[in-house]
């Protein structure tokens, strides 16, 4: 398969290139250092991406930003990124994205542990997580030409403790291997409308 791998370069994105990468064709795609560049906030960017890169079999997106801070410190402003780029940037990958797609081909978003079980500071994340973990059963029974969707909400990962740590007391962490073996499920398997979680 082509697999389009945005954030491909981070922890999860490296994990899940390793997983694949012996299996299929990676495209590796970031804001910097990567094959192709996209900024996923940008409705413009992604489709100038999916003009250069072509029809694909798999889009697997391991990026988005939000806002980390106290919910008495938040504005709307504050939410404003986690809704521009991390929920509607993966919203705005299928819909621009199943234009490209070939049949029965499958996109793979990412959330996150916050949308089921919150942590101080994490509002926006909450907020975003649960929002396109929703998006994924809803649209998963429209999807045209076989196409398939699902997400992976994993836990806290090991190699994130080092800066996390203070935020997850009580969470058990997961290796990013173990998170990668998530997206092999949505890619290679045949379920749609899921919500993966890993830990």
């Amino acid at each position: 398969m082509k697999i389009l791998l945005i954030g491909a370069s981070g922890t999860i994105g490296s994990a899940i290139e390793k997983e694949l990468a012996p299996r299929h064709e990676i495209v590796r795609i970031g804001r910097t250092g990567a094959d192709e560049h996209v900024d996923i906030s940008d409705s413009d960017s992604i489709r100038k991406l999916f003009e250069r890169t072509g029809p694909f079999d798999a889009l697997i997106c391991a990026a988005g930003n939000v806002t980390f801070a106290p919910l008495g410190e938040m504005t709307a402003d504050s939410f404003a990124l986690g809704l521009r780029d991390k929920l509607m940037g993966q919203v705005n990958l299928l819909l621009i994205g199943r234009e490209f797609a070939n049949d029965g081909a499958s996109f793979t978003f990412t959330t996150g542990i916050t949308s089921v079980d919150p942590i101080r500071t994490g509002a926006s994340a909450s907020l975003v997580n649960g929002a396109i973990d929703a998006f994924v059963r809803a649209a998963a029974i429209e999807m045209p030409r076989g196409m398939r969707v699902n997400s992976v909400s994993p836990n806290v990962l090991v190699e994130a403790m080092g800066s996390y740590a203070p935020y997850f007391r009580g969470f058990k962490p997961v290796p990013a291997a173990d998170v990668a073996l998530a997206y092999a499920k949505s890619v290679e398997g045949l379920q749609t409308g899921q919500t993966y979680r890993v830990g």
